[in-house]
């Protein structure tokens, strides 16, 4: 089947990509992400937050977004010093 995935991840990037029938959110996320924690993502299908059992359909749209960026957070404490 293929999905639209969306990786907001640094630069970010989006790309249709096949999987097969039957891939949960947690397969995907494993196989994409590979050194990263899920905790550390708002992961989201169809634009809805998304349990990491839930099955992918065909067509479904996959956004995995950091809750927290780096740089974001290190330039604010370089402004305070």
């Amino acid at each position: 089947m293929k999905i639209l995935f969306v990786n907001h991840d640094g630069a970010g990037f989006a790309d249709y990509v096949e999987l097969p029938h039957g891939t949960s959110v947690h397969e995907l996320f494993a196989s994409r992400m590979v050194a990263a924690k899920p905790d550390d993502y708002l992961i989201r299908v169809n634009r809805q937050p998304a349990p990491r059992d839930q099955v992918l359909c065909e067509g479904d749209r996959v956004t995995f977004t950091p809750v927290k960026i780096e740089a974001a957070r290190d330039a604010h404490y370089a402004s305070r010093d």
